[in-house]
């Protein structure tokens, strides 16, 4: 049975109540001097005086930010439950959104921020249409929040407009025969086929993969909450014989089945471009993306109907579910009526 592990703290990193009942961060190296970090934790200042204090340095020195600016606004909108409760994946993601504005316009008033001014940063990101629609959003985000705690009258983000999206498929999924062909060149007993596996039986998305290990599986199922989708969904997984065999071969990390050489948790990105080399010796130029839409042809194919599609990958509204399902569907009904083509 596959037992819970738990979550270890970051190397050297250590935690206290204060006297007045507040959490108080340090880090110590060995017998070294305590270096005291004052940054709210989990928060990309908290993480820079982490780093800094692993190299003897004392953390930088929080920078004065001038109140009125966007600057300002954007770190007390970090301060609310608008910015708390979203996913840590959306987080991230304007996190690096909110740091490019900040480099090119942080010190502007943000009152003076207008419609023009927001499209006109949704234009320069005219080459990424994805990109654009990002920036869109995280300031609609930003500037809800704003209104509602009454620093500005409206919203200048509602009305921009997303740009065109170009026509695309996505990520090409995988055929049944490049599945084969993977697990030929890769078989059981491998951390290679332990990616597969892990991917195309739980039908997780690449940054759901890499965190699912021991602790997140009870009796046979595994329950993780899905980074990217809306609200942190939760999802139960049954964990299939084909899957579990491969699991119990190996190779798998003590905190994640997906693991490197050493056996060392991966970031997604660190983990795309593994499989991606792995998926190239074998003679597939496919990516992760990819697998996750086979298991949903497979299942859509296999039956699934569109609330089971939802439970298994996360999915809500019906939308991404159905697409699967009207495919599967239109493959059965012309199976069963080509013969009305013939003559009789």
């Amino acid at each position: 049975m596959i037992e819970p592990m738990p979550r270890p703290r970051p190397p050297h990193l250590h935690h206290e109540p204060s006297r007045h009942g507040r959490s108080v961060w340090y880090v110590r190296v060995g017998k070294g001097p305590r270096i005291r970090i004052r940054a709210e934790y989990g928060t990309t200042e908290f993480e820079a005086s982490y780093q800094a204090a692993l190299r003897g340095e004392q953390p930088p020195a929080k920078a004065t930010v001038r109140v009125g600016s966007l600057k300002w606004l954007i770190a007390r909108y970090r301060e609310t439950p608008a910015w708390l409760t979203l996913s840590p994946a959306t987080r991230r993601q304007r996190e690096n959104i909110f740091n490019e504005i900040i480099k090119s316009a942080g010190a502007d008033p943000y009152n003076q921020i207008t419609e023009k001014t927001i499209a006109g940063g949704r234009d320069r990101r005219g080459n990424t249409p994805a990109q654009a629609r990002h920036f869109i959003d995280t300031l609609r985000g930003l500037f809800k929040w704003a209104k509602g705690a009454g620093f500005v009258k409206a919203n200048p983000a509602a009305g921009v407009e997303y740009p065109r999206q170009r026509k695309s498929q996505g990520f090409p999924v995988w055929t049944e025969e490049e599945l084969a062909k993977y697990e030929a060149h890769w078989p059981i007993g491998t951390r290679q086929r332990v990616w597969l596996a892990v991917l195309l039986y739980t039908g997780l998305r690449r940054g759901d993969a890499v965190r699912l290990g021991r602790q997140h599986v009870r009796d046979g199922v595994a329950t993780i909450r899905t980074e990217k989708s809306q609200g942190e969904i939760e999802v139960t997984i049954p964990l299939l014989p084909e899957l579990l065999e491969t699991l119990r071969a190996g190779p798998t990390g003590e905190l994640a089945f997906i693991c490197g050489a050493r056996g060392q948790p991966l970031t997604k990105e660190s983990f795309g471009n593994l499989f991606k080399d792995a998926c190239r010796a074998a003679g597939v130029r496919k990516s992760a993306h990819g697998v996750r839409k086979a298991g949903a042809t497979r299942a859509a194919h296999n039956g699934a109907t569109v609330a089971e599609l939802e439970a298994i990958f996360g999915w809500v509204g019906g939308r991404m579910a159905s697409h699967y399902t009207r495919s599967a569907d239109r493959v059965r009904l012309a199976r069963g009526a080509i013969g009305k083509l013939a003559n009789e």
